[in-house]
């Protein structure tokens, strides 16, 4: 069993998949050429892959470049950048609660790969918003300092190796950083969700919609790329967004990912289901898919068992 605690992870994101990797990357086959994520954010799939050696080659891509730059940093520079890490947050404990916001700051004027990573190892959730004007305008977690330099350290080096010498980074769209995928490959996406993935979210420098998302997706099936797809899903028997449509020939599976963090506040006892969508043509090419992986029906949860 692939242990998430074995793998690097120097990027915190919210909503990074760092928890379902394992089993993300357990639908792999054997012998692929390159795992493409064009979405990547923190990356967790193709780190767990890289780690696992799922696959010989890797194209890391992500629209926003404060987040390809960061990637670029890491494989390029790992020690340059643990060292600005180390000082920005060595520099936290005389300054006080302004030196956040003095960070942000100079983040906006002029955006570098360490001030972004301090910004989400210290801000609230990890998580990345913007204001009107573009700027990152997320607030600092008090409760905590981020990451400890020698843990950040650790996880960035590590990261590098794992990558080292088989790893391109794109800062493109998905649908260009997939030019050059092939039959050989597999990709993994995991684009903005339907409740954050309007024409203008704070949440993201752009949105995408449902429909766009689709016709990009025809696009990659129609080159028989084998697509593995997360998108969405349910809190119990209430579903988010809308299933892809049954056109793109994509067979729907879930993963159980937990208790919802939201419900438990509200007093309610709501499990997040995850959905996962699988091309036919990567179907024909694994010879068993994880166990934990559920086919969604209208009145229960059915375990596959392969």
């Amino acid at each position: 069993m692939r242990s998430a605690g074995n793998i690097p992870h120097p990027i915190p994101y919210q909503g990074s998949k760092r928890w379902l990797a394992s089993t993300i990357c357990g639908c792999i086959p054997d012998g692929v050429k390159t795992l493409y994520e064009p979405f990547a954010g923190s990356a967790a799939v193709s780190l767990c892959a890289a780690t696992y050696s799922s696959a010989s080659h890797f194209v890391i891509g992500d629209l926003h470049e404060p987040v390809a730059s960061l990637w670029k940093a890491i494989i390029n520079s790992p020690h340059e950048l643990a060292d600005e890490y180390e000082h920005l947050w060595n520099e936290q404990v005389g300054v006080g609660r302004n030196h956040f916001t003095d960070v942000r700051r100079a983040f906006n004027t002029n955006p570098q790969p360490a001030l972004f990573l301090y910004l989400l190892a210290r801000c609230v959730k990890a998580a990345i918003r913007y204001n009107r004007n573009g700027e990152f305008n997320n607030t600092a977690d008090h409760r905590r300092r981020g990451a400890r330099p020698d843990t950040m350290r650790d996880n960035i080096v590590r990261a590098a190796k794992v990558f080292a010498g088989k790893t391109r980074v794109f800062n493109a769209s998905y649908l260009e950083t997939l030019q050059t995928a092939d039959a050989c490959d597999v990709v993994y996406l995991d684009p903005p969700y339907q409740g954050t993935s309007g024409e203008r979210d704070s949440r993201y420098v752009k949105g995408m919609s449902f429909k766009e998302f689709c016709d990009g997706l025809q696009t990659l099936v129609k080159r028989d790329l084998s697509l593995i797809i997360s998108y969405d899903g349910r809190i119990g028997d209430k579903v988010y967004g809308q299933r892809l449509p049954a056109s793109l020939q994509l067979r729907l599976f879930e993963v159980k990912a937990g208790r919802s963090s939201q419900e438990t506040l509200l007093g309610r006892d709501g499990v997040t289901y995850e959905s996962l969508y699988i091309s036919e043509c990567l179907l024909k090419r694994v010879e068993r898919l994880p166990r934990i992986l559920l086919r969604p029906t209208s009145v229960s949860e059915e375990l596959l068992l392969f």
